[in-house]
């Protein structure tokens, strides 16, 4: 996991579709803090205001979707994780945010991203002539917050045509457990394989052929 990202946020009182416009064309990005305990109770969840030029600058790396943020609200700092972002269906904005309340033993669940490494050196491409083809590029994971991992690395370099990585033949960090495989060893679903390239049918060779 990288260094914490930092992020400022002041807490909004005015709520309705009417203030997040206003919000919105003040360059405010209008968003919420939950979870987490204080003095043995639960938190409520917070309405804070995020501005929209600080926010879209840290959305510029993947690593800040699945890392540990130091939210800063009226001056308080408190560490958080991003959980759901929603955007403008037409128009390149962030609509809003949700933030949840994290310590580093917090045990949580996660939406990684899949770095596939050495696939220029892959077996089943150098040698046997297959494509690559991925079935997942990201992943589900339960984790505590100080163990999250900004993505999960899968090496390629060993596998042959016709071959496939499943969930199980992942490694992962320490203190890190797929999600899926909680579930059974039948959710044990397939990561990237290395497939034969389709070839045309004779047929349609001789008519390319004809046409010319």
């Amino acid at each position: 996991m990288s260094d914490a990202f930092n992020l400022s946020a002041v807490t909004r009182e005015d709520s309705g579709k009417g203030a997040s416009r206003r919000l919105r064309r003040e360059n405010g990005v209008p968003a919420i803090v939950y979870g987490g305990k204080a003095g043995g109770n639960d938190r409520k969840p917070t309405s804070i205001t995020l501005k929209s030029n600080e926010l879209n600058k840290l959305l510029e790396s993947e690593a800040f979707y699945s890392s540990i943020i130091n939210l800063t609200v009226d001056g308080k700092d408190e560490q958080v994780i991003l959980k759901d972002l929603q955007r403008h269906p037409a128009k390149n904005m962030i609509w809003h945010a949700d933030f949840l309340r994290v310590s580093k033993n917090s045990k949580i669940k996660a939406h990684v991203p899949l770095h596939f490494i050495n696939e220029e050196k892959c077996k089943g491409v150098k040698i046997g002539g297959g494509i690559i083809s991925h079935q997942l590029t990201s992943l589900d994971i339960i984790c505590s917050a100080g163990d999250l991992p900004e993505f999960i690395e899968v090496d390629v370099i060993d596998l042959e045509l016709g071959g496939v990585i499943h969930l199980t033949d992942l490694k992962m960090p320490k203190g890190v457990e797929i999600q899926a495989l909680t579930h059974g060893e039948e959710h044990d679903t397939s990561v990237v394989s290395v497939n034969a390239p389709k070839i045309a049918p004779a047929g349609d060779e001789e008519e390319e052929t004809a046409g010319e």
